[in-house]
């Protein structure tokens, strides 16, 4: 079976003390974690060390980096190296969330850049993709993020390939309080994973774990998360809120 996994991003939010106290909240659950269930911390730059700390002694717990950047030394002031990352164990980074793609003109071609350099590093990328509202209107999403998939993971070997997990966003329900239906998210997630399929085979399509990112709560966790090519979630919001992050956590299949 595929990962299964609950990954948080917690986005420029939290102080130190209240990241402590959130992480400290949730691990002292007692949670399922074993063979394919999988929880990863996305928290800001300044607390991964902190993080890395506090999941120490937890079983299939990981914390990620939010962003890393596309070369892997250099005079690039205020940007963070895979190598870097690598030094104090982290092991996952995302790349691509919508926020990088919308505020800071991250490209397809620069992402392209930033997953190679993770899976040189042997850092997870969980890979962001997804679509804008006036794309879902005029009903593009699917060629839309099958360009997104082509221009940055297709250069990818199938040996490589295999290390990316990716989230699917629809970027009209990420902070909005909408959310796509879990029926709407398994139509996306089976396009991208029959576009893997096309591309690298059936056997490589089904290894690869798709989460979804869109206002995902612990009321519909069990829902989304209980679609056949949806293998959990890419929570913001939720995931600063302790309950309801344990709840999601105790959603995956």
């Amino acid at each position: 079976m595929r990962k299964q996994i609950a990954a948080a991003n917690w986005k420029m939010n939290l102080s130190f003390q209240e990241g402590e106290t959130l992480l400290d909240t949730i691990l002292k659950e007692a949670f399922d974690l074993s063979d394919n269930r999988r929880v990863v911390f996305a928290v800001p730059a300044p607390y991964l060390d902190m993080a890395k700390n506090k999941i120490a002694n937890s079983g299939n717990v990981y914390v990620a980096a939010q962003n890393v950047y596309s070369k892997k030394s250099g005079a690039y002031t205020g940007e963070t190296s895979v190598k870097m990352l690598s030094s104090i164990r982290v092991d996952h980074a995302l790349v691509g969330h919508s926020e990088r793609r919308e505020y800071f003109n991250e490209s397809n071609e620069m992402l392209a850049e930033k997953v190679k350099v993770c899976i040189e590093e042997n850092i997870t990328p969980i890979f962001c993709c997804g679509e804008a509202l006036p794309v879902r209107e005029s009903n593009g999403q699917n060629d839309f993020v099958t360009t997104q998939l082509r221009e940055s993971l297709f250069d990818l070997s199938a040996e490589q390939i295999v290390k990316v997990v990716i989230a699917y966003e629809p970027i009209w329900a990420i902070g909005t309080g909408k959310t796509a239906s879990s029926d709407q998210a398994q139509e996306m997630h089976a396009h991208i994973r029959k576009q893997i399929a096309e591309q690298y085979g059936e056997e490589v399509a089904n290894s690869i774990s798709i989460l979804y990112g869109g206002s995902v709560k612990a009321s519909n966790a069990k829902d989304i998360f209980g679609k056949p090519d949806v293998d959990g979630g890419l929570v913001g919001g939720s995931s600063l809120i302790a309950d309801e992050f344990i709840q999601i956590i105790k959603a995956l299949k």
